[in-house]
């Protein structure tokens, strides 16, 4: 199992720790789709027992990202097309109302941060780190409308799709048109036009959708 071990043994918040390292492997690729989560080798790797490998698994099945199979027991949920296409619609919605309400409180310092993030996206060379410089770019920016319970909900959702959303981005090479979305939203937010922002980051979404559901379905 590619998954990166942690002597947590003497720590007490063991289930978060495993928690966290479990949702970034998912996440990130390296552990994919039907991948088994075999509680007594997690426990052996993190140097605990099995009760917070079941506690983190049990967060994951919550999140949509563990799913439990007969006889399998716990492994890694897949995506089909149509629920790719509901979280992608929900997405639009909620995101683009959020950056609505975060750019009339645009500061320096969060503009400043996003062109970091967004420039770090286009120079960057490798795959890998596209995935995290585009949630701190969108992130950076939505954080400034103050609705933390959106943002977590946001995150749960890019959680589902966002290792399907890193090999889409390798595969359709579709790192040159993020990048150009990305400096159009962050100019919005520059001119404080909220409601550009928001209907450019609902096209971007749904635009990010329609490559996803089209690499897939050329995948198979």
């Amino acid at each position: 199992m590619k998954l990166k071990s942690v002597d947590i043994s003497k720590t007490a918040s063991a289930s978060a720790i495993v928690f966290d390292a479990l949702r970034k492997a998912i996440i990130e690729g390296d552990l994919k789709e039907g991948e088994p989560l075999r509680q007594d080798e997690i426990a052996q790797m993190f140097n605990t027992s099995r009760i917070p490998v079941r506690e983190a698994i049990s967060r994951l099945e919550e999140q949509g990202l563990v799913k439990t199979q007969r006889y399998k027991g716990a492994v890694v949920s897949g995506l089909s097309a149509q629920e790719a296409q509901e979280i992608f619609d929900f997405r639009a919605v909620l995101e683009s109302e959020v950056i609505r309400r975060a750019v009339p409180r645009m500061s320096p310092t969060a503009t400043s941060t996003a062109k970091a993030c967004l420039e770090a996206f286009s120079q960057s060379e490798d795959p890998m780190t596209w995935g995290d410089l585009n949630r701190d770019f969108h992130s950076t920016l939505y954080r400034e409308s103050g609705l933390q319970y959106h943002m977590d909900v946001i995150d749960n959702a890019m959680d589902r799709v966002d290792s399907y959303l890193r090999a889409q981005l390798v595969l359709s090479n579709g790192n040159e048109r993020a990048n150009a979305e990305h400096l159009a939203i962050w100019d919005a937010c520059v001119a404080g036009d909220a409601d550009l922002a928001a209907a450019l980051t609902r096209d971007h979404i749904t635009g990010a959708c329609k490559t996803l559901l089209d690499t897939l379905k050329d995948l198979g």
